[in-house]
C-alpha cells in the first residue's frame, strides 16, 4: 500500500471531504485544511511534497501560499485547483511556481493521474 501523502487546501469541505475520500482509497494519506495559515503549519512539521491549493482562500490566496511553500520547499509539486479560471490567473499561477492548472469541476480520474505523475516523478529525484 502506497504510503505517500497529499495536502490538500481548500476552503470548501465538500472538496476536502471528496479528496479524502478518493485519494485514501487509493493508498494516500491525506493532510487536509481550510486555510493556507493551518497549511503552513502542517509543513513545518511534516515533509509533504505533493498538494493541491485552492486558489480562492481566505487571507491568504492560493498563489501566495504556492510563493510562500516554493520558498520552503523548491521541489514541492503544487497543482492550483479553481473555480474562477483565467488567462491571467493562469498566468500568475505559472509565476508563483505551480505544476498545473486545474478548474473546477475536475474529473478525480486527472487528479488521481496528477498524483500518480507527481509521486513518480519524485521517486526519479530520489534515484539520481
Amino acid at each position: 500500500m502506497n504510503q505517500d501523502t497529499i495536502l490538500v487546501v481548500d476552503d470548501e469541505k465538500a472538496i476536502l471531504n471528496m479528496f479524502t475520500l478518493v485519494f485514501s482509497k487509493k493508498g494516500y494519506q491525506i493532510r487536509s485544511t481550510e486555510n493556507a495559515k493551518e497549511a503552513l503549519e502542517i509543513l513545518k512539521t511534516e515533509k509533504i511534497h505533493v498538494m493541491f491549493l485552492d486558489l480562492n482562500l481566505p487571507e491568504m490566496d492560493g498563489i501566495e501560499l504556492c510563493q510562500a511553500i516554493k520558498k520552503e520547499m523548491p521541489m514541492a509539486i503544487i497543482y492550483a485547483l479553481t473555480g474562477y479560471a483565467s488567462l491571467f490567473e493562469l498566468s500568475d499561477c505559472r509565476d508563483a511556481g505551480f505544476d498545473d492548472y486545474y478548474k473546477k469541476p475536475v474529473s478525480i480520474s486527472q487528479l488521481l493521474e496528477a498524483a500518480k505523475a507527481a509521486f513518480e516523478k519524485i521517486e526519479r529525484w530520489r534515484n539520481i
